[in-house]
């Protein structure tokens, strides 16, 4: 009978395996993140650009504003406030 030494423990397929997941599992989160980051950053840009056209009244003339600005102006609001109470979990999001 020929008997075969192994030098250390051997790798099973279970360690493997995990190993592989949690490699795979760290590669994700970064990508995650570097998209999250992309996004974020596109979403502070519209901010500032909102910010600034708010500031200017949207580019409405105080003097002249009809009806056709205030309608647009209630429903730009009515849509953020809907992305706020998603994320703030308010209203038909709240828990």
């Amino acid at each position: 009978m020929v008997r075969h030494t192994q030098s250390g423990p051997p790798c099973t397929t279970a360690e493997t395996t995990m190993v592989d997941r949690t490699a795979r599992a760290a590669r994700n989160q970064e990508r995650s993140l570097a998209a999250f980051l992309v996004k974020k950053a596109e979403f502070d840009a519209l901010l500032a650009e909102f910010t600034q056209a708010s500031e200017d009244h949207f580019g409405a003339n105080p003097e002249t504003v009809l009806w056709g600005e205030a309608a647009w102006l209630s429903d730009a609001s009515a849509k953020l406030k809907d992305i706020a109470d998603q994320h703030f979990r308010r209203g038909e999001y709240a828990c």
